[in-house]
C-alpha cells in the first residue's frame, strides 16, 4: 500500500513539472524540468518495479534515465546555442495553466469510470499519464518556439511511456528498452529538421515561416 501511495504521489510531480516545461521562460530552464520530469518517471518505473515484482522495468528505468532524464536534455540544451531568432516566452501562462488543470479534470473523470483490475489502485497515475498527452498537445498549439514544440512531444512520450508501464509492465524487456529510446531519436530527427530550417530562415518562431507556405 506505501508503494502504491508513492507511486500515485510521484504522479502529481510529472504535473507540475509539465507546467514549468510548457510555461519556463527559457529553453533550457524548460528543458531542465523535462530531464526532472523524466527523473520522477524513473523513480516511478523503480516503484512499480518493487510492487509489481516485474524485474523487466529496472532495465526500462535504466534507458529511461539514460535518454530521456540525460540525453534528450543535453541535445535540445546544446541546440539552442546554435539556434536564432528563438521568440520570447509567452508573457501570461495562466490560459495554458487553466486549460491544463480542465485537461486533468476530464482525465480524472474518464479515467474514474473505467473498470481496469490490472490498473484499478494505479487510477491516480493513469489519470496523470493519460493528461500528458493533453500537456503535450498544448505546448505545441500554444508555443511559438519551434524547440519548445519539441519538448511537447516529449511530454506526451512520458505520458504514454507511464501508461505502458502502469499497464503493461511485464511486457519483454527489449520492447520496454525500444519504448524508452525512441524519444531521443525523435528528438534528434526533429533538431536536424529545425536547424536545417534555422539557417534557411534565421528563425525559430512558428507565426514567421509564412514562406513555408504554398
Amino acid at each position: 500500500m506505501e508503494n502504491i501511495n508513492l507511486i500515485n504521489s510521484l504522479s502529481g510531480l510529472l504535473i507540475l513539472t509539465s507546467l514549468l516545461v510548457i510555461e519556463a521562460k527559457t529553453l533550457r530552464m524548460s528543458a531542465i524540468q523535462y530531464g526532472i520530469q523524466s527523473f520522477v518517471l524513473v523513480l516511478i518505473f523503480l516503484a512499480l518495479a518493487v510492487t509489481m515484482k516485474a524485474e523487466q522495468l529496472y532495465l526500462w528505468a535504466a534507458s529511461a534515465f539514460v535518454t530521456k532524464a540525460l540525453l534528450v536534455p543535453f541535445v535540445l540544451a546544446r541546440a539552442e546555442k546554435n539556434m536564432e531568432g528563438q521568440p520570447p516566452a509567452n508573457a501570461k501562462p495562466w490560459p495554458s495553466i487553466a486549460l491544463a488543470a480542465i485537461s486533468l479534470i476530464v482525465s480524472f473523470i474518464v479515467i474514474d469510470k473505467l473498470q481496469l483490475k490490472i490498473a484499478n489502485e494505479f487510477k491516480p497515475a493513469l489519470a496523470v499519464s493519460i493528461a500528458h498527452f493533453f500537456f503535450g498537445q498544448l505546448c505545441i498549439l500554444t508555443q511559438k518556439n519551434m524547440l519548445k514544440q519539441v519538448l511537447g512531444f516529449c511530454l506526451m512520450e512520458n505520458g504514454s511511456h507511464l501508461t505502458l508501464a502502469l499497464l503493461a509492465y511485464n511486457a519483454p524487456e527489449l520492447v520496454e528498452v525500444g519504448i524508452a529510446t525512441d524519444a531521443v531519436f525523435g528528438v534528434i530527427i526533429m533538431v536536424i529538421l529545425l536547424v536545417q530550417i534555422n539557417k534557411s530562415l534565421h528563425t525559430l518562431d512558428v507565426t514567421e515561416l509564412k514562406s513555408l507556405k504554398g
